[in-house]
């Protein structure tokens, strides 16, 4: 689980480990404390370097004895407008949001190709469907995952790997609630409910199901088990 020191990560990690899964939270932080307990830290991870991806990745393989999946949940946002924005505010975005998922997906595949099966589960944003003011950049990086999904969906179609990203509304996070104090946060959806629909497209359930974009938008008091 990449981003797995962040809310998202964490509520992944947890409903892993309550289902027997071995699982190890990579970040680009160090690993702070009141993770879940029973999950490998991994941090002070730079997803964006290739070569520390790979070391990372395989070094998770050799300490689990293999690899059945990854979820791509590292990223940032940042809120700018086009005519008073930065050019590289684009460039961190997408570092940020794309170049994390693929480096990370592309570490993990030889281990998932090895064993002939195997699931990939990006974090999109419903965003990347229709962006608003000062969102251009981040709704820009969140289609740049979009598109590798279907395409890695189709190259390995027969290869026995899955390839799904859900598109979250935004995430009831600490994070969001202290960025946007007066927004309605009963209309967001709570980490763990999008982390059973993680679980579900990681799990043999899906097996059918590949290159989906899943929308995932309902009311946090409305989430069911």
């Amino acid at each position: 689980m990449t981003g797995g020191f962040g809310a998202l990560g964490r509520a992944v990690g947890e409903a892993l480990l309550a289902g027997g899964a071995a699982v190890a939270l990579v970040d680009h932080a160090p690993a702070p404390g009141g993770l879940p307990e029973g999950a490998l830290p991994c941090g002070s991870v730079d997803l964006c370097d290739p070569r520390a991806a790979q070391r990372c990745l395989d070094g998770i393989a050799e300490r689990f004895g293999g690899l059945d999946g990854i979820v791509n949940a590292a990223g940032g946002f940042a809120w700018e407008t086009v005519e008073h924005g930065d050019i590289a505010t684009w460039d961190r975005m997408y570092a940020l949001n794309v170049r994390t998922a693929l480096l990370a997906s592309q570490a993990a595949l030889p281990h998932l190709l090895r064993q002939g099966r195997g699931r990939i589960v990006h974090i999109g944003a419903m965003a990347a469907g229709r962006a608003q003011s000062g969102m251009g950049a981040y709704a820009a990086a969140k289609s740049g995952v979009a598109r590798p999904t279907e395409a890695m969906a189709d190259e390995f179609l027969e290869r026995g790997i899955t390839v799904n990203a859900v598109l979250p509304s935004i995430i009831d996070t600490p994070a969001n609630r202290a960025a946007m104090p007066d927004a309605d946060s009963s209309r967001w959806v709570a980490p763990a409910a999008l982390a059973r629909v993680v679980l579900f497209l990681l799990s043999d359930a899906s097996a059918a199901v590949t290159g989906a974009l899943l929308p995932v938008s309902a009311p946090s008091a409305k989430a069911t088990s």
